[in-house]
């Protein structure tokens, strides 16, 4: 052999050597590829966390084990122990509601079963044998799709937006559901706060329709002015019933959010009343900013325009054919003097688009990927009208409320100190303090209703900031007044 046929062998043999190093790299890095579309539910869940504010206080968890479960049962209790916050509210739900563990386990199936479609198939191995009067056929074949190894990287960033689409939506619906639980407590201790105050009305309309039925007996008091009072106490006793099971119900609304059992329903202790509102409401500038770091609903819409997008880039080559390779081993036996012969290939298949050229799945992409981004653009229009009207409401819910505090209660309260000094003075009656009594007490029920309806449209509003509009039907209406200032008179 010369230099130059030495040279050349040499060369070609590298060549060919290069090929098979590129194709094993290739075939490795596929492999890696496939393999790397994977959940880890802790760092969805610690993401989840982050994504939604501070308002779970970083205590969003799942419970896998039953020694988890134990030690989040541990925690209830503890919670239960005491009477129960709106922080400490949420946080009991996060650890105790099955409501939450269902939310945060279906979320940990879907972001799966979108990390599934990011990987190859496994190929199909065949095998058959065939026997004849003068020989057996043992037939081997390895079958899997090449149009699905091609288009790997596409399918990956499909699994990949798709699962962005599961990460945000878990984190809208835990912010959905912390929200409705600060609602809840909101209306459970109001509630219970305007059951004590129905109480003390319902006693001082019963003392009165008391007197009155004395007074009338000895003939101080004509029956209409009995009827009046009697009257009266009627309507204290209906209301009183009414504001009895307003507070069951609503206890029991908080109970159901908390997602307690019976035992740990009868363990929950309720603040005997709201929380003060704050010295000062948030502003405007304040809201937008923190609007501004991230909404929800925008990148849920972002997220799947660029599932779409990329779904409609791979619908665009696996509309048209499929190619499947087969890789073919037989082994023929001769039964009369056991030789054997051994054939090797491979087939190929391709669908042939005779029929049907895939132009109506491709115009279905196109149709949702024009569909999608105009629900972006939806969403981002939308976006600030939802939280200017969330925030008018929060502004003028906290308006009314410290209007309450400020103007009405303490007006109530001064009325009441002068007509104790002229009860004192003989210059009015017993029964006309009771009902400037009654009165006051039901501008204290309306100034809770105030209250109330600030800290619902507190919570609407940070689940507003957050991308989760959630509109309060009412918020801001000035709450309705029971008087009893005439019956008296």
């Amino acid at each position: 052999m010369s230099a130059a046929q030495f040279k050349s062998h040499f060369a070609t043999a590298n060549v060919f050597r290069l090929r098979r190093v590129a194709l094993a790299v290739g075939g490795a890095g596929l492999l890696l590829l496939a393999g790397c579309a994977t959940v880890d539910v802790n760092n969805a869940i610690a993401r989840a966390d982050q994504d939604t504010g501070g308002l779970t206080g970083g205590k969003l968890t799942l419970a896998q084990t039953e020694q988890a479960r134990s030690e989040l049962r541990n925690t209830a209790t503890a919670l239960l122990a005491k009477p129960l916050s709106a922080d400490d509210a949420v946080h009991l739900a996060l650890v105790n509601s099955p409501a939450m563990q269902a939310l945060l386990a279906q979320s940990w199936a879907e972001a799966a079963n979108a990390a599934q479609a990011g990987r190859l198939p496994n190929p199909v191995l065949v095998l058959e044998r065939l026997r004849t009067p003068t020989e057996t056929d043992i037939g081997r074949m390895l079958a899997f799709g090449l149009l699905d190894v091609l288009t790997l990287p596409q399918r990956y960033r499909v699994a990949q937006s798709r699962m962005e689409q599961v990460q945000v939506q878990l984190a809208t619906d835990v912010v959905d559901m912390v929200t409705q639980v600060r609602q809840a407590w909101v209306m459970a201790v109001a509630a219970k706060q305007s059951l004590t105050y129905a109480q003390q009305v319902s006693d001082s309309a019963e003392a009165s329709a008391e007197m009155a039925r004395r007074m009338l007996a000895v003939g101080n008091f004509n029956k209409l002015q009995r009827a009046r009072q009697q009257a009266f106490y009627a309507d204290a006793a209906a209301q009183l019933a009414s504001a009895s099971h307003a507070a069951t119900a609503s206890r029991e609304a908080l109970a159901r959010a908390l997602g307690l059992t019976d035992a740990q329903a009868q363990l929950l202790q309720l603040p005997e009343r709201l929380p003060d509102i704050p010295a000062s409401p948030r502003t405007g500038e304040d809201v937008s900013s923190a609007a501004s770091r991230g909404r929800l609903d925008i990148k849920m819409a972002q997220a799947a325009a660029n599932a779409t997008a990329v779904a409609q880039g791979l619908n665009a080559i696996t509309s048209f054919t499929d190619i499947e390779l087969s890789v073919i081993r037989n082994t023929a036996i001769d039964r009369a003097d056991g030789q054997r012969t051994n054939a090797r290939g491979f087939e190929v298949a391709v669908r042939l688009p005779l029929f049907d050229w895939g132009g109506l799945q491709r115009d279905a992409m196109s149709a949702q990927m024009l569909a999608a981004t105009n629900r972006l653009e939806g969403t981002v229009r939308a976006a600030g009208s939802n939280l200017r009207e969330s925030y008018s409401g929060y502004r003028t819910s906290y308006d009314i409320a410290r209007h309450y505090r400020d103007e009405i209660v303490p007006l109530r309260k001064l009325i009441a100190e002068e007509n104790v000094l002229r009860y004192n003075g003989m210059l009015i009656g017993v029964f006309e303090l009771l009902a400037d009594s009654r009165d006051q007490i039901a501008s204290v029920i309306a100034a809770i209703n105030a209250q109330q309806q600030f800290w619902l449209a507190d919570a609407a509003l940070q689940s507003s900031i957050l991308g989760k509009p959630m509109m309060m039907s009412g918020a801001g209406a000035a709450p309705a007044k029971g008087g009893g200032g005439d019956a008296g008179h």
